[in-house]
């Protein structure tokens, strides 16, 4: 819009420089006609249309002042008294004198400076109302895109979308429709794929744990015992992901800081190395059973991988649970790999821990599913820090 004012008030202008008149010329036009009507006047001093006082408008001394100093230059002084009227000052009227009782009155239009601000106004008022439109019509397309980024659901789903009003508003919903189906489809293909492969090696893992027990040495049936449980784990897990991500649970407001007390307390009676250390009272809205997996998961975490855990709840805005232990921590060139799938800091580490190496997967999921989020960092003095972060509501 800036632009285009900017743009219109230099045509304005330069046409205004090579078309308009100069106020000099046009100031010598109106003194030679003054001149004339005088003459005229003096000549003819009974003539029709001469009156015997000057108007009776209101005086306009600049102009009356201006027209009688161009006169006199031009040789002849003309006694001229210009008014206008107080309902219309946009005309001038010119009284001449032409005689002792006599004074010819004409109608003038004196020269003056246009009234430019006027112009500008109407211009910027014209060009920001179809620039505001037209903004208006081009943005509709990116606050779709900003309402369907807005509206995606923890699992990644998008909502469908009305497909209505003008053509580029229709083809962007008609758009990110179509994302939405493929996405829905492909997050659903890859749900049965890991669902029916878990459930799938139970059949296998059954029969050969047969087999492994009529292995008569002892040592060996052990080896593979502990091998076919830790697929059992891998399956199962990955089967308690796929349902956290397909599973619609209801929601409830939980108090928190009891929730985390009540797990702490069971783990602590399976003997993990676990304890409270502050908490505050804090509401969220989650499942309440699926909010203690994924608790219980970083919990054991902490206390397993971590040799001692201590967690911590404060409220505010986001209620914040942090769980910190003493472990070795996790080197930083894969701290931002803690969260894939069936991932081991430490691969060693994995063989003497039990576990399928999706705690802290399935828990993301779960905390995102509510809203929230999880971090994990390395503290400074060792160890390892998981602060999940909830919003609020108030208890009711």
């Amino acid at each position: 819009m800036t632009s285009i004012v900017s743009v219109v008030a230099l045509i304005t202008l330069a046409v205004m420089y090579v078309f308009a008149t100069p106020n000099d010329m046009e100031i010598e036009f109106l003194a030679k006609q003054l001149i004339t009507i005088e003459r005229l006047g003096k000549h003819n001093p009974e003539v029709e249309g001469l009156s015997r006082h000057p108007d009776a408008g209101v005086l306009d001394k600049k102009q009356t002042e201006l027209m009688r100093a161009s006169t006199a230059q031009h040789g002849t002084p003309v006694d001229v008294i210009v008014t206008y009227n107080r309902d219309d000052s946009r005309f001038r009227i010119a009284s001449i004198r032409v005689g002792p009782q006599s004074w010819a009155v004409v109608d003038i239009d004196p020269p003056s400076e246009p009234e430019l601000w006027i112009w500008f106004v109407l211009i910027t008022i014209g060009v920001g109302s179809i620039a505001v439109f037209a903004a208006h019509r081009m943005s509709k397309p990116l606050a779709l895109l900003e309402s369907a980024a807005e509206s995606v659901s923890p699992d990644g789903s998008l909502p469908m979308l009305a497909e209505r009003g003008p053509a580029e508003v229709r083809a962007t919903a008609a758009a990110i429709n179509s994302l939405s189906a493929r996405l829905k489809r492909a997050t659903e293909s890859r749900m049965r794929l890991v669902a029916a492969a878990g459930h799938d090696l139970r059949t296998p893992l059954t029969r050969m744990r047969l087999r492994a027990e009529f292995v008569t040495d002892d040592e060996e049936r052990t080896l593979w015992l502990r091998d076919i449980d830790e697929l059992e784990r891998i399956a199962d897990s990955a089967i308690q992901l796929v349902r956290e991500e397909t599973t619609k649970a209801s929601l409830e407001v939980i108090r928190v800081d009891d929730l985390v007390r009540s797990v702490v307390e069971d783990l602590q009676e399976q003997n993990f190395e676990i304890e409270v250390i502050d908490t505050s009272e804090a509401y969220v809205r989650a499942n309440r059973l699926a909010l203690s997996r994924a608790l219980r998961n970083l919990l054991i975490n902490a206390a397993t991988h971590g040799v001692r855990g201590a967690v911590a709840v404060t409220g505010g805005a986001m209620a914040r649970i942090t769980i910190s232990d003493q472990g070795p921590g996790i080197s930083a060139d894969v701290l931002d790999q803690v969260f894939e799938p069936f991932f081991r800091a430490d691969r060693a580490r994995g063989q003497k821990i039990p576990g399928a190496g999706l705690g802290l997967t399935i828990s993301r999921e779960i905390i995102r599913r509510d809203g929230g989020d999880i971090r994990i960092s390395n503290r400074p003095d060792g160890g390892l820090a998981q602060v999940v972060e909830l919003p609020t509501v108030l208890p009711g």
